[in-house]
């Protein structure tokens, strides 16, 4: 895209503008995919599912977005941040307010299966938008000693909106119905991208000069075909399944299992989303002023692996006694909150360091390729979780949950002996360019 001719007319203030806007997008796109699931127990009765399609349905979505993620990201780099994040938000809204008239279950009337699934699977196609087009923004607009704090600032919104959908859409959705669910939702995306068409520009020249150099000097063949990019993407993608074990089905367990009420399920769903955001802003300042993402990204990780093994040790342990000990139901909320939390505090510095191997000008491509990973588990994930609900219960669910992290650590982040010949790699291909 073109860079605006007023451009560099814009205050080097103008930067934290565009980060809002793209928090915004985000968010309003969070509080769908992230905040309908919080809804999973009144729309298994709303709709009349059973416990696989309902993991099913929710999975959707996440189908939706990890097809449309990759062609979204090559848009962003070829077309811009503006015009992707403006299509995509746009036509958003719109099918969310389509889902509203035809696909929500009314007084006497429950629609057809195939209108919910192809109505989360659209919102899922175009809502896939916002995620590379706000990430580009941010590389671009942003120096490298700031990034960290950046794209973890923008991904605090996944959670902001996980959490504002965990309080407000399951009272929604009990007191006013589906219809006036869906409609917030496509107001959401409209007043967001309102947001994106005022201060979402093309960076000055100089910064997207500087952006384009560094993009030459670390990827030579590109995000698609560097096999250090496809590694990071998918130990993404892989330590994203407990998260989503927690965003999509936390609410059945605690209800099922737990015995827990509408107001502690909500409670502990927004308190591991702010909790999550907390973490995000965090994590993203303290790696920029340490410069140390892999070792936080391998704590991270491992502290994740130890929390959903003792989740699934102390389910085994409760066993049917679970209603019968207030000790255990509290002890059974606490952990799930806290492990909701550390498995989605880490996504900020992950996507920063991906961003950055990849270079400012691809980061859309990268990042695209990012989420396709992160939402084709997203589509995974609810749909075999009661199937391993099927075979063993909630142990053998976190515990799956576990091993998913445990798989992932070497591939986010690689032995120091991997990663200091991928660096010596990219710092000849430099030197032989410049030479």
């Amino acid at each position: 895209m073109t860079p605006s001719p007023h451009s560099s007319s814009f205050s080097p203030r103008h930067r934290w503008k565009v980060l809002a806007a793209g928090v915004a997008a985000n968010a309003a796109f969070s509080v769908a995919f992230s905040g309908i699931p919080m809804t999973a127990v009144l729309m298994r009765t709303g709709y009349q599912l059973d416990n696989a399609t309902l993991g099913l349905v929710l999975g959707l979505m996440g189908l939706g977005i990890a097809v449309s993620e990759l062609p979204w990201g090559l848009l962003t780099d070829r077309w811009g941040d503006r015009p992707v994040l403006l299509t995509g938000l746009g036509s958003t809204a719109v099918a969310l307010v389509a889902m509203a008239l035809w696909a929500a279950p009314g007084a006497g009337h429950i629609p057809g299966l195939g209108w919910l699934g192809a109505g989360l699977l659209l919102v899922g196609l175009l809502g896939g938008s916002v995620n590379g087009a706000s990430g580009r923004a941010v590389m671009t607009w942003f120096d490298a000693g700031e990034r960290g704090l950046a794209m973890s600032i923008r991904q605090t919104a996944v959670p902001m909106g996980g959490g504002i959908g965990a309080l407000v859409l399951p009272y929604v959705a009990l007191h006013f119905g589906f219809a006036a669910l869906y409609g917030l939702l496509a107001l959401l995306c409209a007043l967001s991208a309102a947001m994106s068409w005022a201060w979402v520009h093309e960076p000055p020249v100089a910064p997207r000069t500087k952006a384009t150099a560094e993009a030459r000097a670390v990827s030579k063949s590109g995000p698609l075909r560097d096999a250090r990019v496809w590694r990071i993407v998918l130990g993404i993608g892989i330590l994203c399944a407990p998260q989503f074990a927690v965003l999509s089905f936390g609410t059945v367990f605690l209800h099922d299992f737990g015995h827990a009420g509408l107001a502690t399920i909500t409670a502990t769903m927004v308190f591991t989303q702010v909790g999550a955001m907390v973490m995000r802003v965090w994590s993203g300042r303290w790696t920029d002023r340490r410069r140390n993402r892999p070792a936080y990204l391998r704590a991270c990780g491992a502290l994740n692996v130890l929390l959903f093994a003792a989740l699934a040790v102390l389910v085994m342990a409760a066993g049917t006694h679970v209603a019968d000990s207030l000790a255990l139901r509290i002890a059974l909320v606490v952990l799930l909150g806290v492990s909701g939390v550390c498995v989605s505090a880490w996504h900020g510095v992950a996507y920063t360091e991906l961003a950055t191997l990849a270079g400012a000008s691809r980061a859309g491509t990268a990042l695209g390729m990012a989420n396709t990973s992160v939402f084709l588990v997203c589509f995974i994930t609810p749909f075999s979780i009661p199937h391993l609900l099927a075979l063993q219960g909630w142990p053998l669910v976190w515990l799956a949950a576990s091993a998913c992290a445990l798989v992932a650590m070497p591939l986010l982040v690689p032995r120091p002996d991997t990663a200091a010949t991928a660096d010596q790699k990219v710092a000849k291909t430099a030197l032989s360019r410049s030479t």
